[in-house]
C-alpha cells in the first residue's frame, strides 16, 4: 500500500556504516519505524539533517504490514525550521522533548489530533521569539490529553492534594505513596491553566521550573509502563534562570 504522510524524527540511530534506524511519529500511521540508506556524496536526496530530533518531514513510502522496518520511497523537509537548529535553548528543548516522546507514543496508533497538537507546538516554538522558557511544561501537561490521562480539575480546591495515580485532586491523603502535597499540588494546577500565548505571565525560577518537571515526568511513569528515566533532562535543568 502506497502511503504518503508528514512525521516528525524522534529517534535516528546509526546502523553499519551507511544506514540509519529511523522512528516517527507519522500523521497517517502513528508510531514507525524504517531504514535508509544514507550515501556519503552531496548530491543524494536523503541526507543525514533529515534526522535531527524532531525535524517535520513529507515521507513516501510501500507500507508492508508483517515488516518491521519500512523503507521510504520518498522524502523530503516538509516544515523547514528557522530558529531552533541555531537556538541552543530551544535546541536543547527539542532534544528532551524527542526522548520524551519516543517513550510517550511508543505504542501509539494513527492519532491525528495528537500528531497535528505536536507538529503545531514545534512550529510555535520556532517562531516564538522570546519568553519560551515555561514550554517544555505547558507542552507534556497538554500532552496527556491526547494521550488519555489529563489530570481532572473541575473540583479543585486550595489544600488538595493531587493523586498522581487518579490524575485527580482530592481533599484527604492518599492511601497510597504516589500523590503531591498540597502547595505542589497547586503548581499542577497552575501549569493546568498556562497556554504558549500566556505562559510568560507565570514567573518561575529554575529550581521551580525543574521541580514541575520532575513531577510532570513522574506522573507520565506511573501512567506509561517501563518509562525510564530520560538522559536528556540533565542538559534541560541547566537551561534559563
Amino acid at each position: 500500500m502506497q502511503v504518503k504522510s508528514e512525521a516528525i524524527v524522534l529517534h535516528a540511530l546509526k546502523f553499519g556504516d551507511s544506514q540509519l534506524v529511523v522512528d516517527l511519529l507519522t500523521e497517517q500511521m502513528g508510531r514507525m519505524s524504517f531504514i535508509c540508506h544514507i550515501p556519503i556524496s552531496r548530491k543524494v536526496k536523503i541526507k543525514k539533517q533529515f534526522f535531527q530530533p524532531l525535524t517535520i518531514l513529507s515521507i513516501e513510502f510501500d507500507y508492508r504490514q508483517n515488516v518491521h522496518l519500512q523503507h521510504f520511497n520518498d522524502i523530503r523537509i516538509a516544515e523547514p525550521f528557522v530558529d531552533i537548529p541555531f537556538e541552543p535553548h530551544k535546541l536543547s528543548i527539542c532534544l528532551f522533548l524527542s526522548e520524551f516522546l519516543a517513550y510517550v507514543t511508543r505504542d501509539e496508533q494513527q492519532n491525528l489530533p495528537l500528531y497535528k497538537y505536536v507538529e503545531s507546538s514545534l512550529l510555535w516554538l520556532d517562531s516564538s521569539q522570546h519568553s519560551f522558557a515555561n514550554f517544555h511544561l505547558v507542552f507534556m501537561m497538554r500532552l496527556s490529553r491526547f494521550i488519555g490521562f489529563f489530570p481532572n480539575f473541575e473540583h479543585y480546591s486550595v489544600g488538595d492534594f493531587f493523586d498522581l495515580r487518579s490524575g485527580e485532586f482530592c481533599q484527604n491523603l492518599p492511601l497510597h505513596a504516589d500523590f503531591i502535597g498540597p502547595d505542589e499540588a497547586s503548581k499542577i494546577m497552575l501549569l493546568m491553566r498556562m497556554n504558549y500565548e500566556s505562559m510568560h505571565l507565570f514567573k518561575m525560577n529554575r529550581e521551580e521550573r525543574n521541580r514541575c518537571s520532575e513531577l510532570m515526568i513522574n506522573y507520565y511513569r506511573l501512567h506509561i509502563p517501563n518509562f525510564p528515566e530520560l538522559k536528556s533532562f540533565s542538559i534541560l535543568k541547566e537551561l534559563f534562570v
